[in-house]
């Protein structure tokens, strides 16, 4: 009872910040691209980020096309006026169809980077997560700061991905839940596939991470767990520890299957590969500072490798993750990942 409750004050959260999602953008709707698919990109749509080039191989991953129609969504002024754009694509594996908006950053246009891949953070919103994903709002302005944090040294400049979470107004827990919409195959492959057709990314897992608030906290953390081999690193901000959608419908084994608890425990037996989730909880939020706790205490080990930012006087929302972002969970993060790379 206690998660639905938050789920339902951050999605009002979520509906007030939407007032000033689309203000003062001029160039709206206008189409944008962001650079063409490169004649000699290796790899084939659809390719994973499983493991890292062996013997000295290039990191980089030319964009392999086909190219979205992308459309200005907001102008990121303070970041060399870049563009969030957004796009409806159809997931041909989930065989789901929804937005997603991206964010590339000024090294992106560099001429000096033009043949390096880079690093993406995939932003999970907290809410229903539908039909529109917070983070790209001038209210947040998320794109402003994780240009500051790599202008400071902090951060490295990331492809910041911002997908619909669910498909419809009930929690999915980003899982393809029998009977339901792939939403688990919607975020963990075809979104990234949608980046790698688009941009220049990195064929090393290192190159992937998430960040997610309340239940896009959840899918962070159980994103990189479920599928180490592809992600890194997750940054989970008063996340959910277990699936407790309704759509379920008491089906033990595929909650299970989709449990970070479980999936951490499977990871620790195995040995790997070694994963970085760097938790934050706002002092505000005493439930999920303890489940957390639980969490870390329990399967913080072995390859499981976590840290927790204790936000002080922070509560249930983007503004206080962002902030212990701030202050230290996203330098941590970026030391564990791999930058821009040719």
């Amino acid at each position: 009872m206690e998660r639905s409750v938050k789920k339902r004050w951050l999605t009002v959260f979520v509906a007030l910040l939407s007032l000033g999602l689309i203000a003062g953008c001029s160039d709206q709707g206008d189409p944008v691209s962001f650079g063409a698919p490169s004649s000699s990109a290796s790899g084939a749509p659809g390719g994973s980020a499983d493991t890292p080039p062996a013997g000295g191989a290039s990191l980089a991953q030319m964009a392999t096309g086909p190219q979205a129609t992308w459309k200005v969504q907001r102008t990121v002024e303070a970041a060399d006026n870049t563009k969030i754009a957004v796009t409806t694509y159809h997931g041909p594996k989930s065989g789901f169809t929804g937005k997603v908006w991206v964010w590339a950053p000024p090294a992106y246009f560099q001429k000096e980077n033009a043949n390096k891949g880079f690093p993406v953070m995939i932003a999970l919103p907290g809410g229903l997560g539908y039909p529109n994903n917070y983070w790209f709002g001038a209210d947040l302005k998320l794109q402003e700061d994780f240009y500051k944090w790599t202008q400071e040294g902090k951060a490295l400049p990331f492809i910041v991905v911002m997908p619909v979470l669910n498909p419809d107004k009930q929690y999915h827990d980003c899982s393809d839940i029998p009977g339901s919409e792939k939403m688990g195959t919607w975020l963990t492959e075809d979104v990234p596939n949608l980046v790698r057709e688009n941009f220049r990314t990195l064929k090393t897992r290192d190159g992937w991470g998430y960040m997610g608030s309340s239940s896009g906290g959840f899918c962070s953390l159980k994103s990189v767990l479920q599928y180490p081999n592809r992600f890194k690193a997750a940054i989970p901000s008063g996340p959910d520890i277990v699936p407790d959608s309704p759509l379920w419908h008491g089906d033990v084994a595929a909650m299970r299957a989709n449990n970070p608890e479980y999936l951490a425990s499977q990871l620790i037996k195995k040995g790997g590969p070694d994963v970085y989730l760097g938790f934050q909880v706002g002092t505000t939020e005493v439930s999920d500072m303890a489940q957390v706790k639980k969490f870390i205490k329990q399967y913080g080990k072995g390859p499981v490798h976590t840290r927790l930012q204790v936000i002080g006087a922070g509560e249930h929302n983007a503004a206080s993750y962002t902030r212990g972002m701030d202050e230290g969970t996203i330098q941590w993060i970026s030391e564990q990942m791999q930058g821009p790379s040719t």
